[in-house]
């Protein structure tokens, strides 16, 4: 019986210290897991997002959720630009992902109309945003408030229960739409302690960044 292919580990959108941080499997040799079944991998692993590699060179991917296929996500692309350090382009369906690196940031950019529907809703504090319930069924929501506006600085938590996520770490795709809407460079603290860059562009291009280690 052929060996099981093991995923790469890492977390994505650590803070300064190497903490928290969204947990990512890469399967860098993708084609060694038939397509069929992948999803039921990616559910049985259990972590946002799970990430097959096709195609190394021209780094063509796949990303799953549990339950379902997004065309782009800003944690997985992060994170394995990161790993494929050679790359300075993936392509996932939705189109083509550049990469840059700046000291131990990673970025990439896309567009918020690549990924899931995110929902912003902004309420009045971050105190407001930790106490928050969560959201209903088959929903996409980012609820955040500014904790500094003059320097950016936003604090967010984002619910995917639509794509069977009751809560995220740390959403790249979410923060692309936030960037795309508030037009400024930003810093999300997500979740328990993520952090995410945030860089819109003017033509409708955003870019999301951040460090990332192995698990």
């Amino acid at each position: 019986m052929p060996e099981r292919a093991e995923p790469q580990r890492l977390r994505v959108f650590v803070d300064d210290a190497g903490e928290h941080g969204n947990p990512l499997a890469v399967f860098v040799d993708g084609g060694a897991v038939p397509r069929e079944d992948r999803q039921a991998l990616a559910a049985e692993i259990g972590y946002s997002e799970t990430v097959f590699v096709d195609d190394a060179r021209r780094g063509v991917v796949q990303i799953l959720t549990p339950t379902d296929e997004p065309r782009f996500a800003g944690h997985p692309m992060v994170g394995t630009a990161w790993l494929l350090r050679d790359l300075d382009v993936l392509r996932p369906p939705a189109g083509e992902v550049t990469i840059r690196r700046e000291g131990d940031v990673t970025w990439v950019r896309g567009r918020p109309e690549w990924g899931p529907a995110f929902r912003p809703e902004q309420v009045g504090s971050p105190a407001e945003v930790d106490a928050h319930p969560g959201a209903g069924p088959d929903d996409l929501l980012q609820v955040w408030a500014w904790e500094d506006e003059a320097g950016g600085l936003v604090r967010a938590r984002v619910f995917c229960t639509a794509i069977g996520i009751p809560e995220d770490e740390a959403t790249g795709a979410a923060s692309v739409v936030l960037g795309a809407q508030l037009q400024r460079p930003l810093l999300i603290r997500q979740g328990a302690g993520s952090r995410i860059h945030v860089m819109p562009e003017a033509d409708g291009w955003v870019e999301v960044g951040g460090r990332v280690t192995f698990l």
